[in-house]
């Protein structure tokens, strides 16, 4: 459904997104990840188009970004673009009129599981309400195609769930779900794919059981020191302590383990490791230690 190839974006002398390329195939959930100023949110904005690319193209179901996408597409911005002086059925009556698969009996269940009063001005909303709002309209049309930069934001942790929720029952009603959060638990409940960018870069993409099992960690205890590792040594990062050994098995871990042993060790555990270890993996510049 979404196919990103070489995308760059450069302001000024910032380098934004760096020749960036991914897919999403159709309904998939996809988390986009990063820290502070990684790109996620000018790579939102480039699909979307509130920014020209230097170079490179986003395409939507093997098309380019038209007015018509946005009848199947659904986007929340990390800070709603809504108008203060106007109520939220205001806001919900310009959805109404603007989107051709509108659909008033999902927005007033919308409206009621977020428990906002459409009578109330936007500018009387808190932050968790805005947001809320802000999904309600990327949702009100049923999309088949969801963007969403931090779509949980300001939400309390029950809402927060909520929102989870809603996201996974779209993606099993067919919906394709792009979506960036700095709580990697959420992306981690919800997505089956990652995206991982540094500074600007794409540095880890795929599908996260498939990234997981490449990254499981055989942990080797010995009696006494630890022997000559030969080519694991040279084939992996090994990680020593004592009489114990960590070895980063890159994919072959039932084999990694089997050589441990032969190797005499005492004890032998094959350790999966979570999105979040992943995440700061990819994202270590040497300054977190």
């Amino acid at each position: 459904m979404i196919a990103i190839s070489g995308l760059t974006k450069r302001y000024k002398d910032v380098l934004a997104v760096d020749d960036a390329s991914f897919e999403v195939p159709t309904g998939s959930v996809c988390g986009l990840l990063g820290r502070n100023g990684a790109g996620k949110t000018t790579t939102f904005k480039c699909m979307m188009g509130f920014a020209r690319p230097q170079s490179g193209t986003v395409l939507f179901d093997g098309q380019p970004l038209t007015p018509k996408t946005f009848e199947k597409l659904g986007y929340a911005p990390e800070r709603p673009a809504l108008y203060g002086w106007l109520t939220v059925a205001n806001h919900l009556e310009l959805a109404r009129r603007s989107q051709p698969a509108y659909d008033d009996a999902k927005t007033r269940e919308l409206l009621a599981t977020f428990r906002l009063d459409g009578r109330k001005r936007v500018k009387r909303l808190s932050k968790g309400q805005q947001t809320a709002l802000g999904l309600i309209l990327a949702l009100s049309a049923n999309p088949s195609l969801l963007i969403l930069d931090e779509p949980a934001s300001g939400l309390d942790p029950v809402m927060q769930r909520v929102v989870l929720d809603l996201l996974i029952d779209a993606a099993t009603s067919g919906a394709t779900i792009m979506l960036s959060s700095h709580q990697i638990g959420q992306i981690d409940r919800a997505a089956d794919r990652v995206v991982i960018m540094r500074d600007g870069k794409v540095v880890v993409a795929g599908e996260i059981d498939a990234l997981r099992e490449a990254s499981r960690v055989v942990e080797a205890t010995f009696e006494f020191a630890i022997p000559d590792l030969g080519t694991l040594a040279a084939e992996m990062r090994v990680e020593r302590a004592g009489k114990s050994v960590r070895l980063h098995a890159n994919g072959r871990a039932d084999a990694v383990a089997a050589r441990c042993g032969a190797l005499g060790a005492v004890g032998v555990r094959v350790l999966d490791r979570s999105l979040e270890d992943l995440f700061l993996d990819a994202v270590d510049d040497g300054e977190t230690q």
